[in-house]
């Protein structure tokens, strides 16, 4: 084991990766994969979860390291051999943001993550040289939070703006194969680690006994998915906002994107118009689409006469109100639907765990309360915090009283176990 476990030199590994892609912008990268090793494999294998779903052949991280070094030597000789053989992934269905339809998503193999997520260490290690700083999701150190704060500053610093809310199709469906491995060409030809993300695209999905392999798209679920879907963005979307639609703006004009969630912001009304249509066009030229009901402009200016409109993005409603010195200030807080769904799965856990112990109950519970907090505790949002939590409370409290028909729990006695 400790001929395995070396972070020290796997982060120094990644670094010189990094500095090379920096010193060198515009070079093409022909040699990764022989920065992959046992030691790379084994951090890969460390950073794994140990609770994430498993995939077709049911295999935990647990059983998995029963015998690790054997299985990481076996897993990087078949990489670095070529005989690697990515299988299909599990089909699994989540709730989308709206609560409505359901998102599918694509399970690999443990053995498969681990194998993604030592490539995508030392992609990220180039490509984050390249990555421009409207793009946040699934890169170190720009979470959310970030976005959502770079939001609140363009917005208040125009006074207001015209917003572009947009929402790509299918996009992780519908990202076509053959522009993606365009891009990876620009910046990376090593053909080992190319083979191996080749594969990855064709493995297929088996869903209900039925196998199929789609002709583009790459499974939302896999490792290195958000990885690969943010360099396909960064061609598609950042670089041409950055370098090709900005120069030629009117006005003022940002672009926040969260993975393949994104809105744009201008100050001047035509611009704003203008890109709505050029963005059409442009997914257009990779096979994308924009959702016609959800993809829109809107008047985002400071509140004059009229009713000023508002925006969700990343679960939150972004909206124009009085701050308590009575100026306008945008403000942000839980948007309905992510409310609702929120409430409707914690429901659902309640009523599936009310006959294990109180105490089992309570631990759970400020575990999943403190998680929802650190992410929607943001500054003006405690009305809409304090609603969740007094709901959660309603629907623990009925759940426990549904447990037994002779000993009822009035709110005195439940407090009691808060």
């Amino acid at each position: 084991m400790s001929g395995m476990s070396n972070p020290g030199g796997v982060s120094t590994k990644l670094q010189k990766i990094a500095d090379l892609a920096k010193g060198a912008p515009d070079m093409v990268i022909t040699s990764l994969s022989h920065h992959i090793d046992v030691a790379m494999l084994y951090e890969a294998h460390r950073k794994t979860r140990r609770d994430s779903a498993v995939g077709l052949d049911k295999q935990t991280k647990y059983e998995y390291e029963s015998n690790l070094e054997s299985n990481l030597e076996s897993l990087l000789n078949r990489f670095k051999s070529g005989t690697y053989k990515a299988p299909p992934v599990k089909r699994a269905y989540i709730p989308k943001n709206d609560g409505k339809e359901r998102r599918p998503i694509g399970i690999p193999t443990y053995e498969d993550k681990v194998l993604q997520r030592a490539i995508a260490m030392v992609l990220e290690a180039v490509y984050e040289q390249d990555f421009l700083p409207s793009s946040y999701g699934f890169r170190p150190e720009r979470s959310a939070h970030n976005a959502l704060e770079d939001i609140w500053k363009g917005t208040m610093d125009m006074g207001g703006s015209y917003v572009v809310e947009v929402d790509i199709r299918k996009f992780f469906d519908t990202l076509r194969h053959s522009d993606l491995r365009a891009i990876l060409d620009q910046r990376v030809r090593d053909g080992v680690v190319r083979r191996a993300i080749d594969k990855w695209l064709k493995a297929g999905v088996l869903e209900e006994g039925m196998f199929y392999r789609p002709e583009d798209g790459t499974p939302q679920g896999g490792v290195i998915s958000p990885l690969l879907a943010n360099i396909y963005l960064h061609e598609v979307l950042d670089k041409w906002f950055e370098y090709e639609v900005k120069p030629r703006l009117r006005g003022r004009g940002f672009l926040v994107r969260y993975a393949d969630d994104f809105v744009l912001a201008f100050s001047v009304e035509q611009d704003a118009r203008e890109v709505y249509l050029g963005l059409h066009k442009r997914f257009a030229q990779f096979g994308l689409k924009l959702h016609p009901e959800k993809t829109r402009v809107l008047d985002f200016k400071r509140p004059g006469k009229g009713n000023p409109e508002f925006f969700d993005f990343l679960a939150f409603r972004h909206y124009w109100a009085k701050s308590r010195k009575g100026h306008w200030v945008v403000k942000r807080k839980t948007a309905k639907s992510r409310l609702a769904r929120a409430l409707v799965r914690m429901n659902v856990w309640c009523r599936s765990n009310r006959h294990e112990s109180l105490k089992y109950q309570h631990l759970r519970l400020c575990q999943k309360l403190t998680g929802y907090f650190a992410y929607f505790g943001i500054t003006g949002n405690s009305k809409s915090i304090g609603k969740y939590y007094y709901q959660v409370k309603v629907l623990w409290r009925k759940w426990l009283n549904r447990r037994s028909q002779r000993s009822r729990m009035d709110w005195g006695k439940f407090n009691k176990l808060l």
